[in-house]
């Protein structure tokens, strides 16, 4: 063999295998692009237990966060999801069943569960941190943070929606009369609980104005919008991806409600074993519940429509939950209420935390299966062509 061969320039040069501390890099750089969001909830969570909005601005803030931030998710999410492939999904009614009794009845019979056995010791859990507990697992699906984690993961994002909206939709009539049932079983921690009368009428008139401006009307606005100006609308949101800013809004919305929640210091007023004993359950009621989606899903759905089931399942949203919190009952206190909000605090931050970091999976899942798919039909359409050629 010649040098000309030895030293052929066809030959490639094998890359130099990288150190141990060049793929910690790396792996640790990967981690912070991958899971930004989870990142920026951690210093948004950090910031606002350190500084607070004046008590006098609290509730112009907690308006204006609120109808802003979700407003600008829903409107993006009108202007990037095709309006047929919406209206297919809205036509998918198994699928609405199968997700809002999965949310409404089966997630809140097991915390109506949870609750039950944590009252068996009185002098355990606080009356009203179990009240807290019944309420966040009787509350629709989430808004905003579904929509952003089915993305990520690569699943049906329109079905994502579509769940979102009938799920906030028919949960003030639902989670007021489940909550009622629940807390009719007399438990000790029931006596807490004043006398009640009226109705449901300024519960109503609020939550449905809240979600008629900050998610119909957004999603209405950005269909027309991109009707009217698809080009536009493919540079912004595709090229420019402008469609981050979703991600943003989210975290804005985050902010507002610790913000809210270390302002009228509410953390202080439970015992550490409370707080411990509701962060433990929160994670473990979230994760069994995602499981078992998944479980139940993958026998008839496939993969897209599994991470939707999984996002909109065991997800809760504190949109109902803090009206509730305030309108349901009457002649309680500022901090009784408090006490109830917060293990829908807790479980909302921790919902999106474990989401976040479930899409790593899920977005490895999904493409597998895409990945497949092509293949088998690559694979089907080689032999049907060898199949014609034969012939």
């Amino acid at each position: 063999m010649s040098d000309d061969d030895q030293h052929d320039g066809s030959v490639e040069k094998q890359p130099e295998p990288k150190s141990f501390p060049k793929k910690v890099l790396d792996a640790v750089l990967w981690f912070v692009k991958d899971q930004w969001f989870l990142i920026g909830m951690v210093i948004v969570v950090i910031i606002s237990s350190q500084v607070q909005v004046p008590e006098s601005q609290q509730a112009t803030k907690q308006v204006v966060v609120a109808y802003l931030a979700i407003s600008l998710i829903f409107f993006i999410s009108g202007c990037t999801l095709d309006t047929r492939i919406l209206l297919e999904n809205y036509a998918k009614w198994k699928h609405h069943l199968f997700i809002q009794a999965q949310c409404f009845i089966m997630v809140s019979a097991l915390a109506f569960g949870i609750v039950s056995l944590a009252a068996t010791n009185t002098k355990f859990m606080d009356p009203w941190l179990l009240v807290g507990l019944i309420f966040n697992g009787c509350q629709p699906t989430a808004m905003a943070s579904n929509v952003l984690f089915t993305r990520q993961s690569h699943g049906n994002v329109p079905l994502t929606v579509v769940e979102v909206t009938i799920g906030n939709l028919i949960g003030p009539f639902i989670s007021p009369l489940l909550i009622k049932m629940y807390l009719a079983a007399g438990a000790w921690y029931t006596e807490a609980i004043p006398l009640q009368s009226g109705g449901y009428g300024a519960l109503y008139q609020r939550v449905f104005m809240q979600f008629g401006l900050s998610i119909y009307l957004p999603m209405f606005v950005g269909q027309c919008v991109r009707r009217l100006f698809p080009k536009v609308v493919n540079k912004v949101f595709v090229e420019w991806k402008i469609g981050k800013f979703a991600s943003m809004a989210m975290l804005s919305l985050l902010w507002q409600t610790f913000d809210h929640a270390f302002g009228t210091e509410a953390f202080s007023s439970v015992k550490p074993s409370n707080m411990i004993f509701i962060v433990f359950i929160t994670i473990v009621n979230y994760a069994l519940w995602l499981v078992i989606s998944v479980a139940l899903s993958v026998l008839w759905l496939d993969r897209k429509d599994t991470i939707s089931v999984a996002m909109c399942a065991p997800a809760k949203t504190l949109a109902l939950g803090v009206p509730l919190s305030f309108l349901l009952f009457t002649d309680i206190s500022g901090l009784e209420e408090a006490k109830i909000q917060i293990p829908m605090l807790m479980f909302q931050v921790l919902q999106m935390g474990l989401a976040s970091l479930s899409t790593i999976a899920f977005r490895r899942w999904v493409d597998a299966g895409e990945k497949k798919l092509q293949s088998d039909d690559e694979e089907a359409e080689a032999q049907s062509q060898e199949v014609t050629e034969k012939t």
